[in-house]
């Protein structure tokens, strides 16, 4: 089942995808943008990571499907927590022409459509380099409606000093009151 948003489509990780997910993985500007710390990565290393996905239950990863681009981004769900119905998000648009333009807005939705709606979750967390003012403001702006909740000092360490964790998260019921607000799916 693919997960749809307004102007794109939320889709399983072929293997076919896996070239443009590499380069993505070795771009610096795109990964210094993500908490997580990256080293150099290899086709063989995507191959293995791509085959351990298929039978993994507590992370779900889609690309993020553009007609007539393609695809643009990785859409995840991690760390499912199902008894206590929470879990993990982040998102990646991998080209940075694409941003700006309200995939990733449309992403973030279809998404949480997808967690709230169909996976029965309760919330969603995520955390932001506090450098990262865009990825901030979209989520905790007022068409997405994500809360920061907190914030770890000194957490990550990038271009040669420490930056604070920005986390932040959403719950079922700020996701239903947002959709009404704004009419979104109207």
């Amino acid at each position: 089942m693919n997960i749809q948003g307004k102007i794109l489509t939320l889709r399983a990780i072929e293997e076919r995808d896996l070239e443009l997910l590499h380069k993505w993985a070795n771009d610096p500007v795109t990964q210094d943008g993500i908490g997580e710390i990256h080293f150099p990565s290899s086709m063989d290393f995507h191959d293995a990571w791509f085959q351990n996905l298929k039978s993994d239950r507590l992370n779900q990863r889609f690309v993020v499907d553009v007609p007539e681009s393609g695809i643009i981004g990785i859409s995840s769900i991690m760390n499912i927590d199902w008894r206590n119905g929470h879990a993990w998000h982040g998102l990646v648009l991998g080209e940075s022409n694409h941003r700006g333009k309200g995939y990733g807005i449309d992403a973030i939705m279809a998404t949480m459509r997808y967690a709230f709606d169909e996976l029965n979750l309760q919330r969603l967390d995520g955390s932001m380099i506090e450098y990262n003012k865009l990825s901030i403001s979209t989520y905790c702006g007022k068409r997405l409606g994500w809360k920061e909740e907190g914030r770890r000092r000194s957490y990550f360490f990038r271009k040669g000093q420490y930056w604070d964790q920005v986390l932040v998260g959403i719950t079922k019921q700020d996701y239903l009151e947002l959709v009404e607000k704004t009419n979104y799916w109207g």
